[in-house]
C-alpha cells in the first residue's frame, strides 16, 4: 500500500529546502538568466546545505558520507522521495539552479548501479565537501541519437589495456565544468544495443576536448556543452562496471542508461512540477490583486475554473511523480510509472505556463516577468530525459507487453 503521507523528516527536508528556495535562490532567477550564469557564492553556499554536493547530511536525510541511498529513521529507503521533494522546491525558485548545482547530477545513478566500487569511490570521492563545488555529467545524446539511444555512433575500440574513443556529445549538462563524464559508445554497431558500452572519462584526459556551449531558449543559466572525443584513450579500469558486467553480450551499456532514466525521469518530472507550480502562484497572485472573483461577472468565472484545473493537475502530477520514485525505492520496477510522470508533469507545466501568459496578457510577456521565463524554461522538458513521444512508447510497450 503507498502512503503518500509525508514522514516528518521528509516535511523538514521540504520546509527548509522551499525557506532556501524562496530566501536564496528565487531573487537571483531572472539575473542569473541574463548572465546566463550562477554566482559562484550561491553555489558554496549551497554545498552547505548538502544540495547537490554529491553528500547529504543528515539534516536532508542523508549520512553526511557518499552519493549512497538516505533512509529514513526507520531504515527505509528514501533517496528518490527526497530528490524528488528537493527538485519540485528548488525548481519552484529557479529551475536552472537545480541543474547547476555541483555534485555528480546525472551522472550519478550510472555510477551508483553500474560502477565497481573502486570506480564509486573515485567517482563520489571528489565531492567530499571541502568547499570547493566540482560536477560530474552524464554523456549520451548525440546529434543524430538523442530519444534513440539505441542509435548511438560514437564508438569505441578496445587497444590493449585501453579503449578508444571517438565520436561527439551535445547537449550535455555540466559536460564543461565536469570532473568526470559518464560517457556511452559502442563497440560494435552491429550487435546493436548489446554493443553499448559506458565510461568514465575524466577531465584532462588526452583526446578529450569540450567543444561549444549552447546559447539556449530556456534554463539559459545552466551551462549546455557540446564534447569531442578524438581517439581518446580511456583505461580499462574506467569501464563501467568492468569487462564482466558485459560479458556474453549482455546489453550492459543500454541496461545502465535505461536504469538511470527510471531513476531520473521522476526528479526532471518533480522539476517540472515545480515550474507548474511557481507559474500558478504568479497567476493567482494576479487574479487576486486585479479581479474580485464575488463579482456577478462572466469572466471570474472563467478565471475561477482555470486556477482550479491548475491546481487539480499540478496535485496530480506530483503524486505521480511520489509513486515513481517510491517503487524506485522498494525496488519495483518502474519503468512505466517514471515514463507516466514524467509525459504527464511535463504537459501540465508547459499548459500552465502558457494559460498563466494568456491570462496575464501582456504583462506576462515582459521579460522582467518571471512566468515568460518559466515558459521559456519549461519547453525542454517534454524534451531531455526522453521525449513525451518516447515516454508515450515506452508505456504502451510496457502495457502492450506480452500481446
Amino acid at each position: 500500500m503507498i502512503d503518500f503521507e509525508l514522514s516528518d523528516s521528509q516535511k523538514n527536508i521540504r520546509e527548509m529546502v522551499r525557506w532556501f528556495a524562496r530566501e536564496e535562490v528565487r531573487p537571483l532567477a531572472l539575473e542569473s538568466d541574463k548572465a546566463h550564469t550562477v554566482p559562484l557564492e550561491f553555489l558554496k553556499k549551497s554545498m552547505q546545505l548538502g544540495l547537490g554536493s554529491g553528500t547529504r547530511p543528515k539534516a536532508l536525510g542523508g549520512d553526511g558520507e557518499g552519493a549512497g541511498e538516505e533512509r529514513d529513521a526507520k531504515g527505509t529507503k528514501q533517496g528518490n522521495r527526497v530528490s524528488i521533494i528537493l527538485g519540485e522546491e528548488i525548481a519552484w525558485g529557479d529551475p536552472a539552479v537545480v541543474l547547476t548545482f555541483p555534485g555528480p547530477g546525472l551522472g550519478g545513478p550510472p555510477v551508483q548501479f553500474t560502477g565497481t566500487a573502486e570506480q564509486k569511490s573515485r567517482a563520489f570521492g571528489i565531492f567530499k565537501n571541502d568547499g570547493v563545488p566540482r560536477w560530474g555529467a552524464y554523456a549520451l545524446t548525440e546529434p543524430a541519437a538523442g530519444s534513440d539511444v539505441a542509435g548511438i555512433q560514437a564508438t569505441a575500440r578496445k587497444d590493449g589495456n585501453h579503449y578508444i574513443l571517438n565520436g561527439r556529445k551535445c547537449y550535455i549538462t555540466n559536460g564543461a565544468r565536469a570532473t568526470w563524464n559518464v560517457v556511452f559508445a559502442t563497440v560494435d554497431k552491429s550487435q546493436g544495443r548489446a554493443g553499448h558500452r559506458a565510461f568514465l572519462v575524466f577531465k584532462g584526459t588526452p583526446g578529450f576536448s569540450v567543444g561549444k556551449i549552447e546559447d539556449k531558449l530556456g534554463l539559459r543559466a545552466s551551462e549546455t556543452a557540446e564534447l569531442v572525443f578524438e581517439d581518446c584513450k580511456v583505461h580499462v579500469d574506467d569501464l563501467l562496471g568492468g569487462e564482466e558486467h558485459y560479458d556474453k553480450g549482455a546489453k550492459g551499456g543500454f541496461t545502465t542508461a535505461m536504469k538511470t532514466f527510471d531513476s531520473t525521469r521522476p526528479m526532471v518530472a518533480a522539476m517540472a512540477v515545480g515550474i507548474a507550480r511557481a507559474a500558478y502562484d504568479v497567476v493567482h497572485d494576479h487574479i487576486r490583486e486585479n479581479y474580485l472573483l464575488s463579482r456577478p461577472i462572466a469572466r471570474y468565472h472563467v478565471l475561477a475554473e482555470l486556477i482550479a484545473n491548475m491546481e487539480r493537475k499540478i496535485a496530480a502530477a506530483r503524486l505521480m511523480c511520489w509513486r515513481a520514485a517510491w517503487m524506485a525505492d522498494e525496488g519495483i520496477p518502474n519503468s512505466k510509472e517514471a515514463s507516466m510522470s514524467k509525459a504527464y508533469a511535463a504537459q501540465v507545466a508547459s499548459w500552465v505556463c502558457q494559460e498563466a501568459i494568456g491570462l496575464m496578457g501582456h504583462l506576462g510577456t515582459y521579460h522582467a516577468n518571471l512566468v515568460e521565463k518559466l515558459y521559456r524554461d519549461v519547453k525542454v522538458y517534454d524534451i531531455f530525459e526522453g521525449t513525451g513521444q518516447v515516454q508515450r512508447i515506452v508505456i504502451s510497450r510496457r502495457l502492450l507487453k506480452g500481446l
